[in-house]
């Protein structure tokens, strides 16, 4: 498993939802992410609960803001919001967690951000041009920029950033050297002492030359910017043990700046006067990191936000609370069940197929978490602008069909009712995490594969180091997991086509995968992941399982909250005002 991955899942919890930069064990943690929505002011107003039979659906206010305990009834200038403890390492590109990355957010803002259905937008950079041969990006900074510390950004500040992680000790998580940019490999193999692809056209105006084309570029490249003069001041080819001594006091250019990292406690915030959208209106912002029970933190009032599950029992709990605004948020990311594809009979098309009809995945995913999921068919969230159920089998719970395709398949039932082919029993060893969801998984999943003539074994893992070490192992044929949050669309199939799903090969999935990268027209790529999607529904690589709903629940003062489900609370928290 790669070390984007690791972080992802790490940051994975319900303490960090406010953004997922996210990858979890699908049966352990909570996800929050969804339609931006807007918190208004719900100060002493009953509002109807907006429930359905999908759950909460829309922006709840508090319905008595009087019930507000005295903790958070005395904070005039300060949120606080809870997050699992950060490992310190803030600089962008160089994170040891995924809760690094919740902090970075806040301190630094990128050239080209998303909006709430992930197209491109302006941030630091306030146009840009892609050439006619789609290689070519140039950006145009916008006027007047400073860092954190004051001191001005430039395209020279940008070049610098990309160039960096080039050198041949680069070893964080970014996929820029993947973008494959001209020269860049020569400057990493010390051939070349700048990239040659990067051109600073003036201080405001930086351009950047692709070797092949590639749709992500624009935001992949359009990331946080390091300075220069303070992150380059000590840079040697080679050599970068340096930028470690420079976490703990960052120099960014987002809303805020870091005032103090307690390990175990908190992490303070100031707000940052240099922001380019104006200095936040609320002056001071901690993350929380005390461990504890969230709701606990929010009913006493020592925390203004959390995340939780979307079940009537937490939003009939939280509504009666009385003093807290109620946000729906669906995660940008879908959860699965991988197939170990080189244990024989799962090469097998037909039998990945029946065991995904064989699977009652409504029971497991919705109905236990009481709707609190939906039902994924696809690598794709409804949340994405590829999102699409046109040419899509459901695959819906019938193990009438499941017990055909694998009769079909040549598997036969024994005398002790499993199914047997060429001397071997179709038997399945799943491995997943001690959890109350993994204990339904199991539990359900047995009874419906031991109807179709399947056993399925099951082992539990405490430690997620131990489960990942039997996954990477090979020692497994079913393993659930949750996928990060999917900025791209090509980010929800690349495991199909980059090796990591051991023993996929689709000529097809790798073709549509490609044809999606080399344009950067939305309307053609939409017709490229749809006839994509289909393809993989059909072809099946994984159980495609759900899509968790969740909520945040925060303090009714709090106004012009948004939340995306991208970007999470960073990307309109310097709008959050406390009244």
């Amino acid at each position: 498993m790669n070390k984007k991955l690791i972080f992802s899942f790490l940051a994975f919890s319900i303490t960090s939802s406010l953004f997922l930069a996210a990858c979890t064990n699908q049966n352990d943690a909570v996800t929050t992410s969804g339609e931006a929505a807007s918190a208004g002011n719900g100060a002493g107003v009953a509002q109807e609960t907006p429930l359905s039979e999908q759950g909460l659906t829309k922006l709840q206010l508090a319905r008595d803001i009087t019930k507000l305990p005295e903790q958070a009834k005395k904070r005039t200038d300060t949120i606080i919001v809870g997050l699992t403890d950060p490992s310190g390492a803030f600089t962008p590109y160089f994170h040891q967690s995924g809760y690094d990355g919740n902090v970075s957010s806040i301190l630094y803002a990128s050239l080209v951000t998303v909006d709430d259905k992930g197209m491109p937008i302006p941030d630091l950079a306030e146009k840009w041009e892609v050439s006619d041969d789609q290689l070519t990006y140039t950006y145009h900074l916008r006027k007047d920029l400073t860092f954190s510390d004051g001191s001005p950004l430039t395209a020279d500040d940008v070049a610098f950033t990309w160039t960096l992680l080039h050198d041949k000790v680069y070893d964080g998580g970014s996929l820029i050297p993947e973008l494959h940019i001209k020269g860049g490999q020569a400057y990493k193999e010390g051939k070349a002492e700048s990239i040659e692809g990067i051109k600073v056209i003036d201080p405001q105006t930086v351009s950047v030359t692709l070797e092949k084309p590639n749709a992500t570029a624009l935001t992949t490249l359009g990331g946080e910017i390091l300075s220069k003069a303070y992150y380059g001041k000590d840079y040697a080819f080679g050599e970068l043990d340096y930028i470690k001594k420079l976490h703990e006091n960052p120099v960014g250019t987002g809303p805020y700046k870091l005032e103090k990292f307690l390990p175990g406690q908190e992490v303070r915030f100031v707000a940052n006067e240099y922001y380019y959208q104006g200095k936040p209106k609320v002056e001071h912002f901690i993350y929380k990191t005390t461990e504890g029970d969230t709701l606990q933190f929010i009913e006493t009032g020592e925390q203004d936000f959390g995340g939780f599950s979307a079940t009537k029992e937490n939003i009939d709990k939280l509504t009666g609370l009385g003093f807290l605004d109620l946000l729906p948020y669906t995660a940008n990311n879908y959860g699965y069940i991988q197939f170990n594809l080189e244990y024989a009979p799962l090469k097998d098309k037909a039998v990945r197929q029946a065991l995904t009809y064989g699977l009652d995945r409504k029971t497991i995913y919705v109905d236990t978490s009481q709707g609190a999921a939906q039902i994924a068919n696809i690598p794709a969230s409804p949340v994405s602008w590829s999102y699409t159920e046109e040419g899509i089998n459901t695959y819906d719970y019938d193990p009438e069909k499941a017990n055909q395709l694998l009769e079909d398949a040549g598997w036969i039932k024994g005398a002790d009712g499993i199914r047997e082919k060429d001397g071997q029993k179709l038997t399945l060893h799943f491995i997943g995490s001690k959890s109350k969801a993994t204990d339904v998984f199991i539990a359900v999943a047995k009874e419906n594969y031991a109807a179709i003539g399947v056993k399925l074994e099951a082992e539990q893992f405490a430690d997620f180091n131990a489960q990942i070490a039997k996954f990477e192992s090979g020692d497994f044929d079913l393993v659930s997991f949750s996928t990060p949050i999917l900025t791209d669309p090509s980010d929800g199939v690349v495991a199909f086509v980059n090796g990591e799903v051991k023993g996929y090969d689709n000529p097809k999935v790798k073709e549509l995968y490609e044809k999606g990268l080399a344009t950067s027209e939305i309307e053609e790529r939409k017709a490229i992941y749809k006839e994509l999607y289909q393809v993989i529904n059909d072809d099946l690589p994984y159980i495609f399982t759900s899509y968790k709903k969740s909520l945040y629940a925060f303090n009714g003062r709090i106004e012009n909250l948004t939340v995306s489900p991208f970007r999470g609370i960073s990307a309109n928290i310097h709008n959050w005002e406390l009244k």
